[in-house]
């Protein structure tokens, strides 16, 4: 081994090689393999974790919004990394909820509202009003406090 050296942001290590007999130089890849982790839906069905089907609803909650789609990507990957480090390989689609509405709060108030209508299934107005006045109430206790 000539070198080697994080890659992919230290989810792997790219290493470059001699081969002793012919000195032929090329480079390996060591990634991490992932145990899959399987979501249960609200109706009790079992499904494969989807970052593709994450990323695919934040983008929708952060549309217009001004957050770049390389922050989106890095959120997508935080909340992949806190499901791998879970004990369990299942998880529930409520935990992931929670886990992105937590995220989205800090990101975008506008994202958070957006994405807690889809995920909490607003059906009116009032769970709207609801949503914005505990917002608002978080941001008076905080202010309170600074």
């Amino acid at each position: 081994m000539l070198e080697s050296r994080a890659a992919d942001g230290g989810r792997s290590v790219r290493r470059r090689r001699e081969c002793l007999n012919c000195e032929f130089r090329f480079t390996t890849y060591e990634r991490v393999e992932t145990v899959p982790i399987t979501v249960i839906k609200r109706n009790g069905n079992r499904e494969t974790f989807s970052r593709t089907k994450l990323l695919h609803g934040l983008s929708r909650a952060c549309e217009k919004t001004g957050l770049p789609p390389e922050r989106l990507e890095t959120l997508v990957d935080e909340l992949e990394l806190a499901l791998q480090q879970r004990n369990g390989r299942e998880v529930s689609s409520h935990d992931i909820g929670e886990l992105v509405l937590e995220q989205l709060k800090e990101l975008s108030e506008v994202a958070y509202v957006r994405f807690a209508s889809v995920y909490r299934q607003f059906s009116g107005v009032s769970d709207f009003v609801a949503t914005l006045e505990g917002i608002h109430a978080s941001k008076t206790r905080l202010e309170a406090l600074v």
